[in-house]
């Protein structure tokens, strides 16, 4: 299964008559777009012409069932694209009717604006005709364009998962390069130890017995160690970049089972940087926060 973005965009349109029974009606063309962006959920907005109000409850049928997450606006219009030589003559009687309405506005609202022929064209073509059922057309329409979303979803959404998984190899590489400086400052911080208790030794010049002065050396040493030793930050980290990788490669609805593995990413490198001895481990610990904050914005935009 694909790892699917939540940013996409697509848009149908349809010709058709206004009144197929008028060989020379003119067309209209029913329009459909979709735009989605990231969400925490699924949220769906419409912005419908009036006469496609009513088909508002099909269209977010349809979404919800392929869309699980994302901020998703779905607008559907009409454009008129017949000449206006092809427009049919108003008639008197809608003519007159359109007038004596404008005189009424007028002594109501005396600044409104009078009508335009275009807003007398309009007007008279759709009290001509009757309303249209638009209902197969505007769902061909969203079918059609729902399933172009769908690709472009899951194009970005493979272009996310390939970054995704660079960056889980640089943190491995990262990861690899830690393990091996934990002994190395373990050592040299024993042997710092050691050469103390031995100048200790030679100013004490007796008083203090060596035995005592060496278990104290070796118990601080013991104790350096352990408050540095980050083998298992290093575990849980591999562990967490296993799951990622799963998660990747199983695709489906893995945003927010990535988003809290992201977090716990950052958990673990925030604490190996907490116990850092040396430049080496803090430099690690800086990079591994840079990659996971980069991973951390491409995940958002997954479903």
């Amino acid at each position: 299964m694909a790892v699917y973005s939540m940013t996409g965009y697509a848009s149908a349109q349809l010709e058709a008559l206004v009144n197929e029974e008028r060989q020379n009606a003119p067309h209209r063309q029913l329009g459909l777009e979709i735009r989605s962006v990231n969400s925490r959920f699924l949220d769906l907005s419409f912005r419908l012409a009036e006469e496609l109000r009513a088909q508002e409850p099909m269209l977010r049928a349809l979404l919800t069932a392929k869309l699980k997450r994302g901020k998703v606006e779905v607008r559907a219009f009409f454009a008129e694209t017949g000449d206006s030589g092809s427009l049919p003559d108003p008639s008197p009687q809608v003519l007159q009717r359109l007038c004596s309405i404008q005189d009424t506005v007028k002594a109501w609202l005396p600044d409104a604006a009078p009508l335009s022929v275009s807003d007398v064209l309009r007007l008279s073509l759709a009290g001509s005709a009757p309303a249209a059922d638009w209902s197969e057309q505007l769902k061909k329409l969203a079918q059609g364009a729902l399933k172009d979303l769908t690709t472009a979803r899951e194009r970005e959404g493979e272009r996310l998962a390939a970054t995704l998984l660079d960056r889980v190899s640089q943190l491995r590489a990262l990861a690899k390069q830690a393990g091996p400086l934990v002994p190395q400052l373990v050592e040299q911080q024993r042997q710092r130890f050691m050469e103390r208790w031995k100048e200790a030794m030679g100013l004490a010049e007796g008083s203090v017995a060596p035995e005592m002065a060496q278990d104290r050396a070796l118990t601080e040493a013991t104790a350096f160690a352990i408050r540095i030793d980050v083998a298992e930050e290093l575990t849980r980290l591999d562990s967490h970049l296993d799951e990622i990788e799963h998660l990747l490669k199983k695709g489906g609805e893995v945003g927010k089972r990535l988003d809290f593995l992201i977090q716990e990413l950052h958990r673990e490198a925030n604490t190996l940087g907490s116990k850092s001895a040396a430049m080496e481990l803090t430099k690690i610990s800086v990079d591994m926060k840079v990659l996971i904050e980069q991973m951390r914005e491409q995940v958002q935009n997954i479903e």
